[in-house]
């Protein structure tokens, strides 16, 4: 029991500050909210490094239930960090929108979010992946209505409840489906019900398991919910939908194609190359018509949900360890760019969506213009930035995998995203400005994770190749 407790260390780290927290916040009030926030940014570091012990690599946790590999921990890494940047965004975009200081509780279900998220990718166990998922999606909720006098936020907030619960639900009854066929929910037993032949109902319950959780990565055809939700939700609270729940969803769907449903690899195959290319080009095509930076964003993540998929469905190590690599450059980029749409502003400090706006910041907002630039290219897989090495590290184990028709359509529908990226770019450096430009917000912290993040996907970025290769590999490795 001692042995299982330390692995599930960094979810025992965020589970008693996420509650200590809220009990201050109770006491505390509003004038909580400032402490509570970096108290929880702490909590998140002391969870980031428990991952140093057993957690990483400790096994097998209670009977099975729980995973503490390399996999898991890469990807709460990442999870961590996103939701650590969502808590530093959050004070100045309330502030000034709402005309309110942020309240205490936003920090403390972004913990909560973690968590929920920390067992998602060590899931072991069917229901435990539920209850996971379910911890993580149940914040998520109260997340994107958080702006509670803001009709969009709250319009956010039920669409992506409704449609998150019937997700929910499919997801639900295709865990029965499983359970009931192969008679267990540990997903080595599922494995060896899938490795002992054909059987119609598991099939049913593969097909219905891949429905649900391509809700939560939002990809084609389960994608309804995103361009709306990413655009009423808080731009915060949107950046952190764009990032966290990405990698904890795909890292998931990771662990269940392999450990659980490897043995049926030609089944789940063809559901993820579909949903890989239907969401590559309906969120290439898509975003070409958008005219809010929000939801060109959401339509981005959709696209690059799609490519990400690529890797998943090679089906091998090569491509466990390129979607970890996607996942981490995707990371980078989706926060950057979000850093970018909280610093656009007018004079009266409301913020601007529209694309529009952003004409001409070359000449006004000259350093976010090439952070902007830096941050599109990269998205658009134009070497010599990041993004260019984490599409075709994607491609090249689709490849090394046989699949060579899904490499070609994904890559020529590739060319069709960079058409919206250079689009933004063009508009800031060769129209003419439309008024005296954004006024700079003069925050420091959100000047440094924008120069941090520019840097990291710029040529400058290729020094960390090396050792992100080393760490997505092993990570891989841990799941065959």
């Amino acid at each position: 029991m001692t042995d299982s407790l330390m692995m599930v260390l960094p979810e025992e780290i965020l589970s008693i500050g996420s509650i200590v927290l809220m009990l201050i916040a109770a006491w505390g009030g509003q004038a909580s909210t400032r402490m509570i926030s970096w108290v929880a940014v702490a909590v998140l570091a002391g969870a980031t490094i428990a991952l140093l012990g057993p957690a990483s690599s400790g096994g097998v946790a209670f009977d099975g239930l729980f995973r503490a590999d390399a996999f898991a921990a890469f990807s709460k890494v990442l999870i961590y960090g996103a939701t650590a940047v969502a808590i530093l965004l959050a004070p100045r975009f309330f502030k000034q929108t709402s005309g309110d200081d942020l309240r205490p509780e936003y920090p403390v279900l972004l913990l909560l979010s973690a968590c929920g998220m920390g067992m998602m990718v060590s899931a072991g166990d069917l229901l435990v992946l539920y209850v996971g998922l379910e911890l993580q999606s149940l914040a998520a909720y109260v997340l994107a209505s958080f702006m509670r006098r803001d009709t969009r936020s709250a319009e956010a907030g039920l669409k992506y409840f409704v449609l998150g619960a019937l997700a929910s639900g499919i997801l639900l009854y295709g865990i029965s489906l499983v359970y009931g066929f192969s008679g267990s929910t540990v997903f080595p037993q599922i494995a060896t019900a899938y490795g002992a032949g054909h059987s119609l109902g598991l099939v049913f319950g593969l097909v219905f398991v891949f429905a649900g959780l391509a809700f939560k990565i939002s990809a084609v055809p389960f994608h309804m919910w995103t361009p709306d939700v990413y655009e009423g939700a808080p731009t915060p609270v949107t950046a952190f939908f764009a990032s966290a729940p990405k990698v904890a969803a795909m890292g998931l769907a990771v662990r269940v194609a392999v450990e659980a449903m490897g043995p049926a690899v030609d089944q789940w195959r063809q559901i993820v190359i579909f949903a890989s290319l239907a969401s590559i080009i309906f969120g290439a095509v898509a975003a070409i018509g958008q005219t809010n930076v929000k939801r060109l964003l959401a339509y981005s993540s959709i696209n690059n949900v799609g490519f990400v998929l690529v890797g998943l469905a090679a089906g091998t190590q090569a491509g466990v360890a390129a979607v970890l690599f996607y996942l981490t450059v995707y990371v980078v980029m989706t926060l950057g760019s979000f850093l970018v749409v909280l610093q656009m502003r007018d004079a009266e400090g409301q913020p601007v969506e529209t694309i529009a706006s952003l004409s001409g910041m070359s000449r006004t907002r000259p350093g976010l213009a090439l952070a902007m630039a830096i941050f599109m290219f990269s998205l658009a897989g134009i070497p010599p930035l990041l993004g260019f090495n984490a599409k075709l590290a994607v491609f090249d184990a689709a490849t090394a995998a046989g699949l060579y028709p899904l490499a070609v359509v994904g890559f020529v529908a590739s060319v069709i995203g960079a058409y919206y990226y250079l689009r933004v770019v063009k508009v800031m450096y060769f129209d003419e400005p439309v008024d005296a430009g954004f006024p700079k917000s003069g925050d420091i912290v959100e000047g440094g994770l924008i120069t941090a993040a520019a840097v990291f996907v710029s040529p400058i970025g290729w020094l960390l190749l090396a050792p992100l290769g080393l760490a997505t590999m092993a990570a891989a490795r841990s799941l065959f």
